[in-house]
């Protein structure tokens, strides 16, 4: 990969010399302009109607006296943000469901060439916070609640975007946890917590060559992200190394001119705080000369590496939505779907099926997520009642009812052979928060309304409870596809339903690959990258409101795990139209490494994937860990009674803890637990045992 090694070897000397030309000629004013992004204010009243994300704008760097270019920024993370028609592939939260790192990075590969179709050369595509509680609003545009998987996602996503020369942001740092409140909200968190929880997964996407960093809009113990100097300068570009560049969130991200000297080398998308208050500061001496130099060095780093890289392909407006891309939309949105649940009524028999009723107004609208800054504009979408009737042809009559009369609705499904109900949340209910503008009502261009942001609870609207306990109490073939970007309580009437499917918001070939799974053609495969709980009262505390919170070192499988507690639904759960069987596991040293294996074999009847997962646990810890970590995972195919054994190679780093009085990563020489499993709901009859090498605990890594 060209960019594989950016935050991990030392910048190109030449670079660097011609870095040192430029500081000596631009002026303090030219300097200070590329620390900020220019025309968005322009186009977004001017041009644009007020609508966000139109056009690849400039968001820093750039110089026209001496011929240097603006960075071109477009949002993602579900396809390229843009008022031209681009892919829209389903929502990351779905993406990490499939568990396929290939898959996600052919995924970041589409997206950097749609992005240079359009002129973009800064994409903010990878969005890795983690998911503390599955109300967040913005849920859907991150990976889940594991920080090893979240990490192993935005690499993959970041090598994919790099491939062709676009930058890539990873965001947002850090603790971004919470939406309604995110402008205001301070996050207390002790130093082992940010380390080992809510930073491992941006270090690991730095580690893979991501070129810039986005802060976060919240407090972090008390400062602002983009003022943090402990998260920019001591922990991001001193105890990391990283070579690039950090930019804020957009309008609310920046407070004042001392962002500079905490770290914050971009303020966007304009020079509100910066700009001319910045230039006095410079001069009045209350913001160092050297803070702005090194700012303006690290875009400029960064911009060169990437701009002089050698193409590998011409790029044209026909790369957009193109064949190849949809067809890869496709199959992200069928690796996607979780089967939660199956008595026996899926897939449905088109032979022995003469009719279907389908239910719920969710299944005849474009509903591809949330419509902030992720908003993505397919050339076309194909809902879940599209693509039944494609599917079936004649073969099956489909009765469709919006479930908005009760009694008409049972009707209906009393005269189908099966039922399908599909419930969940549109932009309206999740996602960024938009207090106004963004949010435009579908019916009228003309009103402005506030969207999505947090859950305040995770079940289903009362409406849809009552229209899925009543049909399934009534009829004895109903299956439910769920639509959301993160859990969903099920309680109320999961046990009054044969069949449960989370399909999530799942892009523009979405109804297409959910019809498939409905009837066979394809067989469901993924897993869910969090934990739904029996109860809510098992997650940590979440207020939307709250301006002060303290995060704690447990929440999803590892908070359950320490209480105790069985998750309805654990975190790496999903069903298949097949089955799978595993051994005991087995682990061996292998030189400066542990090798983890265990056999997986299909014991059902069709072919089809697997996810297997290996978790670490530390039964012997001194020092207070969690039970169990996930440690690694791989996507099998496997044919009828085929077996393979699945193999995952462990690092000393993969057992080590933060240790704050030495600030460095140390390792426990105790005897270390290894499981491989089809979900986190592992069995430690069949774990295997290893002392760590002595010789480990001499060990210390670069925070």
């Amino acid at each position: 990969m060209p960019f594989d090694d950016f935050n991990t070897a030392k910048p190109d000397p030449a670079i660097e010399a011609e870095v040192d030309g430029l500081l000596q000629n631009l002026t303090l004013e030219e300097k200070v302009h590329m620390m900020s992004g220019h025309g968005f204010h322009y186009f977004f009243t001017q041009v644009d109607n007020r609508q966000f994300g139109q056009r690849a704008y400039a968001a820093g760097s750039g110089c026209e006296r001496l011929g240097i270019e603006p960075l071109y920024f477009s949002d993602g993370p579900r396809g390229v943000r843009h008022k031209e028609a681009t892919t829209c592939f389903p929502v990351p939260m779905a993406r990490a469901a499939t568990f396929d790192l290939d898959l996600e990075e052919r995924i970041g590969k589409a997206m950097g060439i749609e992005a240079r179709a359009l002129g973009v050369t800064l994409s903010g595509s990878i969005c890795i916070n983690l998911l503390r509680h599955p109300g967040w609003g913005r849920a859907q545009e991150t990976y889940g609640e594991d920080p090893y998987q979240l990490g192993e996602f935005g690499a993959a996503l970041c090598r994919g975007v790099q491939s062709h020369n676009v930058i890539a942001t990873v965001k947002h740092l850090a603790v971004n946890s919470v939406e309604n409140t995110r402008f205001k909200i301070d996050v207390n968190v002790d130093e082992r917590t940010l380390r080992e929880v809510y930073l491992p997964h941006f270090k690991r996407t730095l580690d893979a060559g991501c070129g810039s960093v986005m802060s976060a809009y919240n407090k972090v113990n008390g400062e602002y992200c983009a003022h943090n100097r402990h998260l920019l300068t001591d922990i991001l570009k001193g105890d990391w190394g990283f070579n690039g560049f950090v930019h804020s969130d957009w309008v609310l991200g920046v407070h004042g001119v001392d962002a500079a000297e905490a770290g914050l080398d971009i303020e966007n998308p304009e020079g509100v705080k910066f700009g001319a208050k910045l230039v006095a500061a410079v001069n009045d001496g209350s913001v160092s000369a050297e803070a702005v130099d090194q700012a303006v060095r690290r875009i400029l780093r960064t911009q060169m590496r990437f701009d002089r890289a050698s193409d590998p392909r011409e790029y044209s407006t026909e790369d957009l939505a193109c064949e190849e891309h949809v067809a890869l939309a496709r199959e992200a949105a069928e690796k996607s779907i979780v089967l939660l649940k199956n008595d026996g009524v899926l897939p449905f028999d088109r032979e022995r099926l003469s009719t279907l009723a389908v239910i719920g107004q969710l299944a005849d609208v474009e509903n591809l997520g949330d419509k902030g800054s992720s908003r993505v504009t397919p050339p076309y979408s194909v809902t879940i009642l599209d693509g039944l009737r494609k599917l079936v042809g004649a073969d099956v009559e489909i009765l469709f009812d919006d479930g908005s009369d009760l009694e008409r609705t049972a009707a209906v499904a009393s005269k189908a052979d099966a039922v399908l109900c599909v419930a969940g949340f549109t932009w309206k209910e999740e996602g960024e928060f938009i207090p106004g503008d963004e949010a435009l009502d579908d019916t009228d261009p003309n009103r402005r309304s506030t969207s999505g942001g947090d859950r305040y609870h995770l079940r289903l609207t009362s409406e849809d409870e009552a229209l899925i306990a009543k049909i399934g109490a009534a009829h004895g073939k109903v299956a439910v596809a769920l639509v959301g970007g993160s859990a969903i309580m099920m309680n109320a009437w999961q046990d009054d339903v044969g069949a449960i499917a989370m399909t999530w918001y799942s892009g523009m070939e979405g109804g297409t690959a959910i019809a498939r799974m409905l009837f066979g053609d394809c067989v469901p495969s993924g897993k869910l990258p969090f934990t739904v709980p029996k109860d809510e009262a098992d997650l940590p505390f979440f207020d939307p409101t709250a301006l002060e919170i303290e995060y704690g070192p447990l929440h999803g499988y590892t908070k359950l795990d320490a209480e105790g507690i069985e998750a309805a639904y654990p975190f790496g759960f999903g069903l298949s139209y097949s089955q799978f069987e595993y051994s005991a596991a087995t682990v061996v040293h292998a030189g400066d490494e542990i090798v983890v294996e265990a056999v997986v074999t299909n014991s059902g009847s069709l072919r089809a994937d697997e996810i297997a997962q290996c978790y670490v646990g530390f039964p012997g810890s001194e020092v207070g860990r969690p039970v169990k970590l996930l440690r690694g995972f791989d996507r099998i195919t496997l044919d009828p009674g085929e077996s393979v054994t699945a193999s995952f190679t462990i690092a000393p780093r993969d057992l080590a803890y933060y240790d704050v009085g030495s600030k460095s990563w140390r390792i426990e020489n105790i005897r270390y637990a290894f499981y491989v499993a089809g979900s986190s709901r592992t069995d430690g009859d069949r774990a295997a045992y290893l002392d760590a090498p002595s010789r480990w605990s001499d060990l210390s890594f670069r925070p």
